[in-house]
């Protein structure tokens, strides 16, 4: 491996939330490809995969999406590129669904003991370990949590190549997948709105310098 230790360090230092981008610097397909790649490789609870990212560069659909998204007013329009994140609803993340099925024996190749075996797990897991079986609202919880996993490495990615980004939650939850059902097509049956994550170039320097708590203050060591 190449990459140095101080040069994550640095991408780390650089990232910061991007209030408004430069609009007429854009991003690379190649540079987005990498950025989507590093979100599709992302792990997650027994790997399975609970999200789908929307990319949307018409500017008409950025505009119906801003008019809910009061964290994102400069965001939306200055932006190079845009990724609306959806989570898979309760029903799919069942151990018994046929979304989680299907997914163990085509898409991550399990023979059939395996699988039989991992269900057991996963059972166990959602019923007895996390209690997630005993309302909808926990399922969908767990399923939202897993996207965070891509949405933090995306983020992270851009920044090692220097790309900015802005992680967006600040919206009107249920005006916003309305507007997702009418314009975008999206099943609400199966889709729940978690995200929104704006990419693109800083238009001036950060008004604030990063700051974080230090290190005695969020870790503690039992040797």
């Amino acid at each position: 491996m190449s990459i140095k230790k101080q040069e994550i360090i640095d991408a780390y230092w650089f990232r910061h939330a991007c209030k408004e981008f430069d609009a007429t610097q854009k991003i690379s397909d190649e540079d987005f490809g990498f950025i989507l790649e590093t979100g599709r490789l992302s792990p997650s609870s027994f790997g399975i995969e609970p999200w789908k990212f929307l990319v949307v560069q018409n500017m008409e659909l950025r505009e119906k999406l801003r008019v809910h998204t009061w964290g994102g007013q400069k965001q939306l329009p200055t932006a190079s590129h845009v990724i609306v994140c959806l989570f898979r609803k309760s029903c799919f993340m069942r151990y018994d669904s046929d979304y989680v099925q299907n997914f163990m024996r085509q898409v991550q190749g399990f023979p059939e003991p395996a699988v039989l075996a991992r269900t057991a797990i996963i059972e166990k897991f959602q019923r007895y370990d996390y209690a997630l079986l005993d309302s909808e609202q926990g399922m969908s919880e767990w399923s939202i949590r897993q996207t965070y996993l891509p949405f933090a490495n995306m983020m992270t990615s851009a920044a090692m190549i220097g790309i900015d980004s802005c992680p967006i939650e600040g919206f009107e939850k249920t005006a916003l997948e309305q507007v997702l059902v009418n314009d975008f097509g999206v099943d609400l049956e199966s889709w729940g709105l978690a995200y929104l994550l704006a990419f693109g170039y800083r238009k001036g320097i950060p008004a604030r310098e990063k700051t974080r708590q230090n290190m005695e203050s969020v870790v503690e060591w039992f040797i």
